[in-house]
């Protein structure tokens, strides 16, 4: 009989009910352990110690007699794998951690902390000590297994992410200068003043209020302003009061080809800020700000009339995203961040 080739099986991968179930039908058939191992694609010494732990000691009666005598049984290897499985795991930590998940509740509640930014925050500023806590893994287990008050639909990016797919796109004429001449620098993030900015809409009707929205792209700080429309003027309007507070630290601006943003050269005439637009349908190039976005949906989803809303609302939503600890940022704050590079560069300018 002419040996089968031997499967290719990943290294350390357990046997399988199956496999037990091969082995115990080729050893009837009289093979040898090593052509065992060689068939299901294992070395030789995990058929042994397969064979030692499955063998079982099985009676029958013969003229009247018991007769005892050991046999490889996949059914009795299974289950004393599965009981061994049981006890190889480590202790769950659930009980212990009970402090730290109510603080994470009470942070996912009230400031829509992510996992992940809540331990690397608890951890930064030594809130916990290390039995407390537990990895941003097991925290999302938790989630996953419905063990808290926090669900899987209250986690945005979780709920949010997508998987890569074409777009076609048309044609559509660039409000000013390409995105591709914007300097390579504005890319690595590690100069502060290069800004994108977007408008968030309500219903989309064309005539109600919009959010303005531009965020610096070092320290994913962000400004939210509450604008009459999605029109030129009312973005100029607020850009206004923006150049006078942080002109200074604004080098550049990519914004979309959005019609709203065809002023804006007009509004930054006489300053040094250069402005910079996406490709025509190609979100991507502002993905920082796409991204944010979506966490000021959490505030103001879709559908919602921005007319029914109010500066002070539009300002607690910049202070909570702008409080929120990042993990790219060392678990500080985007304000932190960018109050520190502000002051730095108001003594330079000084």
């Amino acid at each position: 009989m002419q040996k089968q080739d031997s499967t290719h099986r990943q290294k350390g991968q357990h046997l399988t009910s199956l496999e037990r179930g091969k082995v115990a039908g080729f050893r009837q058939a009289g093979k040898s352990n090593r052509w065992i191992a060689a068939e299901i694609g294992v070395c030789p010494q995990t058929i042994n110690n397969e064979i030692k732990r499955g063998t079982v000691d099985q009676v029958k009666k013969s003229n009247g007699k018991r007769v005892y005598h050991r046999q490889y049984l996949p059914e009795a290897a299974q289950a004393r794998y599965e009981t061994a499985r049981l006890s190889c795991h480590r202790p769950d930590k659930f009980a212990s951690v009970q402090v730290f998940l109510a603080w994470y509740v009470q942070r996912a509640k009230q400031d829509k902390w992510s996992p992940d930014a809540s331990i690397g925050y608890a951890k930064r500023h030594k809130l916990f000590t290390p039995e407390e806590l537990v990895c941003a893994s097991t925290l999302y287990q938790y989630i996953d297994d419905q063990r808290l008050e926090i669900r899987n639909i209250d986690l945005l990016e979780k709920t949010k992410r997508k998987t890569s797919h074409q777009h076609h796109t048309k044609a559509k004429r660039l409000a000013g200068r390409s995105i591709e001449e914007r300097p390579k620098v504005v890319e690595r993030r590690r100069q502060f003043g290069h800004w994108e900015m977007d408008t968030i809409v309500g219903k989309r009707n064309g005539k109600e209020s919009v959010i303005l929205t531009l965020i610096e792209r070092k320290t994913r700080c962000q400004l939210l302003r509450l604008i009459e429309g999605r029109d030129a003027d009312s973005v100029s309007y607020a850009l206004r009061g923006i150049k006078r507070e942080w002109g200074a630290c604004i080098k550049t601006i990519t914004a979309d080809n959005g019609p709203e943003f065809t002023a804006l050269n007009t509004a930054f005439a006489g300053t040094e800020t250069e402005i910079f637009y996406a490709h025509p349908y190609t979100s991507c190039d502002r993905g920082t700000n796409e991204a944010h976005n979506r966490m000021i949906r959490q505030d103001f989803p879709k559908g919602m009339s921005l007319d029914d809303i109010s500066p002070s609302q539009v300002q607690a939503t910049q202070d909570r995203l702008n409080q929120l600890p990042r993990k790219q940022q060392g678990y500080c704050t985007p304000q932190q961040n960018f109050e520190a590079e502000a002051r730095r560069v108001r003594r330079m300018a000084q």
